[in-house]
């Protein structure tokens, strides 16, 4: 890596840094009850214990802001390596029906669980993402079934076909949902729009398994999809198992996908944003992409969390649906590009 591109890549990780500690620290402090920075650095460093800072900081908004950041490290990172795969930069896993699929494998269980969701234990919220993992594999499938074409994956094909099968997925969710009971239909209704006003400290042990085993394992095989940029039969001559190396790659997405989806709902355009934001400041090169796409996500979610409980008081906006207001108008952007 040459020396300018080096510090360019630490000053951008740097102010990534700063940035999601700025974004952190004043959703902590921000809401119905103030706090000052002396009250959360005495109630963190437990110099002077107060129940009511204890109970804001510790069971509300701490767990909110560790969700926020771990759910945009895992979609802003699954976003750059299904990007790279595909070599599509409209490729995302909300856009594609990844998400879609695993969150209605997950609506799914609430259906089946109707009633036991709320008090659901440590045990139901390490089964969800397993089956959302079930449901992501499922729409992967569907979508590289129908983009198939002359032995390869059409990249045009891929993305309607990944909208038709979110859309499809997306009604049979609605469907589900509309068949639970009150309290659990009114549970699955914020899930599916993306919140995380619910975290809490069971589910950041849930999520955090998956994170800490894939995201390693996708990084090592980050050189792959520097390759996978090229001809395919320039790669199979480096001896290269072009279709296996694929496979492992998305199966490692689907799963940090099917992790968030299980604790946030469907939060989309996280996967599509952060690779463009990045490529634009690091380069194209994937070890220094990955990374930098992980603090971009979490940054995203963040904001996106901060400003949906902050700017609508005393009202609160699902962080799904501040992301799509800003998505939506960017992915229309980036589809006048590619048709140009």
């Amino acid at each position: 890596m040459p020396k300018d591109s080096w510090q360019r890549y630490t000053l951008t990780i740097i102010i990534l840094l700063l940035l999601i500690l700025t974004t952190g620290y004043f959703s902590l402090t921000s809401g119905a009850f103030e706090m000052t920075v002396r009250n959360v650095v005495e109630t963190l460093l437990r110099i002077n214990e107060d129940p009511k800072y204890d109970l804001v900081i510790f069971d509300f908004r701490l767990p909110r802001i560790l969700i926020a950041g771990l759910v945009g490290l895992g979609l802003g990172i699954a976003g750059a390596v299904i990007q790279g795969i595909t070599r599509n930069g409209l490729a995302d896993s909300g856009v594609l029906g990844i998400n879609g699929g695993a969150g209605t494998a997950i609506v799914l269980f609430m259906f089946f669980f109707q009633g036991q969701i709320a008090n659901a234990g440590f045990f139901s919220l390490m089964i969800m993402p397993i089956f959302g993992l079930c449901g992501g594999l499922l729409a992967a499938f569907l979508i590289f079934i129908f983009s198939w074409q002359n032995g390869r994956i059409d990249t045009g094909r891929l993305i309607l076909t990944g909208i038709a099968i979110s859309s499809g997925f997306g009604a049979l969710s609605l469907y589900l949902s509309l068949k639970m009971n009150s309290s659990d239909f009114e549970m699955a209704t914020v899930w599916l729009s993306g919140s995380i006003y619910d975290a809490n400290w069971q589910y950041v042990l849930s999520v955090v398994p998956w994170l800490l085993i894939l995201i390693p394992l996708l990084y090592r095989k980050a050189h792959l999809l520097d390759l996978f940029q090229l001809e395919e039969s320039s790669i199979k001559s480096l001896g290269v198992s072009v279709e296996k190396e694929k496979v492992l790659l998305l199966l490692g997405s689907i799963g940090i996908v099917s992790a968030c989806v299980a604790v946030s709902g469907s939060i989309a355009f996280v996967g599509l944003l952060s690779p463009h934001i990045a490529r634009r400041l690091v380069g194209v090169h994937h070890r220094r992409v990955i990374p930098v796409c992980g603090g971009i996500g979490m940054l995203l979610v963040l904001l996106s969390d901060y400003i949906g409980k902050t700017i609508f008081q005393p009202l609160e906006l699902p962080v799904g649906i501040v992301l799509s207001i800003i998505g939506v108008p960017y992915f229309l952007y980036l589809l006048s590009k590619a048709k140009a």
